[in-house]
């Protein structure tokens, strides 16, 4: 059963600043985190259900297992990116882990 961890980025009060540091920065600190199987990530554009768009951006990194995120949160590479994230990651912003059926 793979795990997957789910980024909600609150919206930033300069998208445009954001999302270069995230491009540019943030990504790339990502891709070096061990144990990745893969990850998407990208802006949310519209709510389907007509309601209101509460998150800007959503990351989705996927793990073997459970074993496998924790000790890729443990990694020196998961720390930088962890560091990142504290500093560009808008109030409000969540993390998730998700047991993928």
């Amino acid at each position: 059963m793979t795990v997957t961890l789910v980024v909600l980025y609150s919206p930033p009060d300069d998208p445009e600043a954001f999302d270069r540091h995230y491009l540019e920065v943030h990504a790339p600190l990502v891709d070096r985190v061990p144990g990745l199987l893969a990850w998407d990530h990208g802006r949310l554009v519209a709510a389907v259900d007509g309601g209101d768009l509460p998150y800007y951006r959503i990351a989705t990194l996927r793990f073997a297992n459970q074993e496998a995120l924790d000790a890729a949160l443990g990694s020196a590479e998961s720390q930088a990116a962890a560091e990142d994230y504290q500093n560009i990651a808008p109030p409000g912003s969540r993390m998730f882990s998700v047991d993928i059926d």
